[in-house]
């Protein structure tokens, strides 16, 4: 990856990078490392990362080959600037609204309850599940799912013929079913930097019911575009899941609420604000590779690295 990520920056001879995660290890961090062009690094993690906890100054440093950082949200600032420093610009992920408009699909008339994500314990999988156990039995759940854990999950629970374990599916199909469930469930426990799942079922015209974390904040209010409950609250999360389920009024405001905020939060409108911030960069910083020490001995390094792998 280090190989082809050289050979495209040599001959593409781009005018600005724009990493994301740009100290992961990488395609990203040898951009980083080349320092061939002015560079925007965009920061998407938040919570407990362990690879970030391995970062000594040995990469720190990196850091400061960017013009400009931004984080996803106050959370992805946080853990960012606890690591590595510096001022940091916060602009909220977007998502093309217009793929989620399913006009030849009609909401099912059957109450769905749909979860999706990979699994890992922090998503809140189990605590949903032992939620949906409370529910009504003309409830159904679709899961959307793989990894390790869920297989004892599906043991656990495979009395209960109103789940339907769907495995990991195409995002056309997560778009399709968005459109004909009842409700979206976003119950995970930590560790959410932006609920951009959620904004995807906002986008959608589906209710949102999901924890109350920043993250997910970031996106949703409670009772106006969202119903946000107690991360982990078991019985909080079946009776917030029971509400929008029973109350066709409260479904129709988040849903109403939804869509607006995701016009609010489009990939147009964000494309422009960075489009607008390369120009200011460019102009800023009138950057020329083939003048810059440090560029002139990494580009001499990565030719002589290709001539001698020309299959990459």
């Amino acid at each position: 990856a280090a190989l082809r990520t050289i050979r495209a920056i040599n001959d593409e001879a781009f005018d600005i990078l724009h990493l994301h995660e740009p100290i992961a290890p990488g395609p990203t961090m040898t951009a980083l490392l080349l320092r061939l062009a002015p560079m925007i690094g965009t920061f998407h993690a938040a919570g407990d990362i362990a690879w970030y906890g391995r970062i000594n100054k040995g990469v720190n440093w990196l850091a400061n080959h960017l013009d400009v950082r931004v984080a996803v949200s106050p959370q992805a600032q946080e853990l960012a600037n606890r690591y590595l420093g510096g001022e940091y610009e916060i602009l909220f992920n977007g998502i093309e609204n217009e793929l989620y408009a399913r006009p030849n699909i009609s909401r099912s008339a059957e109450k769905i309850v749909f979860f999706c994500g990979r699994y890992e314990p922090r998503k809140g999988l189990a605590e949903l599940l032992e939620a949906f156990a409370k529910l009504s039995d003309d409830v159904k759940l679709w899961i959307a799912s793989d990894g390790d854990g869920i297989s004892l999950l599906k043991q656990k629970y495979a009395h209960d013929g109103r789940i339907s374990w769907l495995g990991r599916i195409t995002d056309e199909d997560k778009i399709d079913r968005l459109a004909q469930c009842s409700v979206f469930c976003a119950p995970s426990l930590h560790s959410e930097s932006f609920g951009i799942v959620v904004l995807e079922s906002m986008a959608s015209g589906t209710p949102v019911v999901a924890s109350s974390l920043e993250g997910y904040r970031n996106v949703g209010t409670h009772d106006v575009n969202a119903w946000l409950v107690e991360p982990g609250d078991i019985a909080e999360l079946a009776e917030g899941l029971t509400r929008v389920l029973t109350d066709k009024k409260l479904a129709q405001k988040l849903s109403d609420g939804g869509l607006i905020r995701a016009s609010e939060l489009s990939m147009s409108r964000l494309a422009k604000i960075y489009v607008e911030m390369y120009y200011v960069v460019l102009e800023r910083e009138h950057f020329s590779p083939d003048h810059h020490p440090k560029s002139r001995i990494v580009r001499l390094y990565s030719d002589r690295v290709l001539r001698k792998n020309p299959q990459v």
